[in-house]
């Protein structure tokens, strides 16, 4: 359990964290998103590709997970000064929600339920 609890703080500092070599963008604009989980499944996936790329990058939560009723912020930034992405999530009921050509640089969150999803 303990175990558990320190990998997802690590992943969770990796996905909040201001900087890094492979997420710093160098145009000071803001890319995170707050993921808002208000469904009654938990979020086990999460994918930001550039709408350019032609596959789904990595997992941003690696073994991480966003449970039901939380959010987590995410810092979409690949380091290519990109702002518009292709979003996806895919909850613990293999339901996957899809958010296309989302500019990242101007949305603050985005809130995934059991009827849907929205941004804002």
């Amino acid at each position: 359990m303990m175990k558990k609890m320190m990998a997802m703080a690590a992943a969770a500092a990796v996905l909040v964290g201001t900087s890094g070599p492979a997420w710093a963008g160098n145009d000071g604009k803001n890319r995170r998103v707050t993921i808002e989980n208000i469904s009654s499944q938990t979020i086990y996936n999460l994918y930001a590709s550039p709408i350019t790329a032609t596959t789904w990058e990595e997992d941003l939560l690696g073994d991480s997970t966003i449970p039901a009723g939380q959010s987590l912020v995410a810092n979409i930034d690949n380091g290519t000064n990109e702002c518009n992405y292709d979003l996806k999530v895919v909850m613990a009921n293999g339901r996957e929600y899809i958010r296309r050509r989302v500019n990242v640089c101007a949305v603050s969150k985005w809130t995934i339920g059991d009827s849907g999803n929205s941004l804002e």
